[in-house]
């Protein structure tokens, strides 16, 4: 908040322009301090004259010492994800250290409550036909999954169904007997937006392509 005090004089013509200011901004009376709202605080937050001192931390309280013959756990590297969603979100990439998978909206492969694939999906898949190769991938798993609309068993099946024709693309584009592929339909289960909405259900309705990181070629 800024405040503003305004003192009054004596002088004839000071008493007129305050006036006058009073009636163009309505916010200033003489001897009193107003706020008015902006982006932040006048003062950083802590340092306001109530504002307490910081706890302090007593380095030999017992509470924070390792109890005898205790001993810390070896470093690890965390799994960093890094997500890569494309402005529509039509197809979405998650990288870990270990794995990568893609997730492609049923939309952009399939018709309504179809499992027959678009002209335009072969181009989609093959792309990530070309990422199996270059990570080496000897294990790929492709799970379909459909919104909460009509019955589950129905997604189920409709969910397997995409799963295999996805599969199906990859399995030529990849010309190798060496890859085991895992396929399976999940239906409405693991949903990763909210049902309640169209733009939800939209991202839930998906084919996931994932495999392990391997050394690129």
């Amino acid at each position: 908040m800024t405040y503003t005090r305004t003192q009054c004089k004596s002088t004839h013509l000071a008493g007129r322009a305050f006036a006058a200011a009073v009636l163009i901004a309505g916010a200033t009376v003489c001897g009193v301090t107003t706020a008015t709202a902006d982006d932040g605080p006048s003062v950083p937050p802590g340092t306001e004259a109530s504002a307490k001192p910081p706890v302090e931390v007593d380095a030999q309280d017992p509470d924070l010492k390792m109890a005898d013959g205790a001993t810390l756990a070896a470093a690890k590297v965390l799994d960093i994800v890094q997500v890569v969603e494309d402005e529509g979100g039509e197809e979405r990439r998650e990288d870990s250290n270990e794995s990568v998978k893609f997730a492609l909206q049923a939309e952009v492969l399939f018709g309504k409550d179809s499992a027959k694939l678009s002209p335009a999906a072969n181009s989609r898949i093959a792309a990530i036909a070309a990422e199996i190769k270059k990570q080496n991938a000897a294990k790929v798993r492709v799970f379909g999954f459909t919104d909460n609309l009509g019955s589950a068993a129905h997604g189920d099946v409709l969910s397997k169904q995409r799963a295999d024709a996805v599969q199906g693309v990859l399995n030529k584009e990849l010309g190798s007997t060496s890859i085991t592929f895992e396929i399976r339909g999940y239906g409405e289960q693991y949903p990763i937006a909210d049902n309640s909405s169209e733009e939800g259900r939209k991202k839930n309705r998906r084919v996931e392509v994932s495999f392990p990181r391997g050394e690129s070629a």
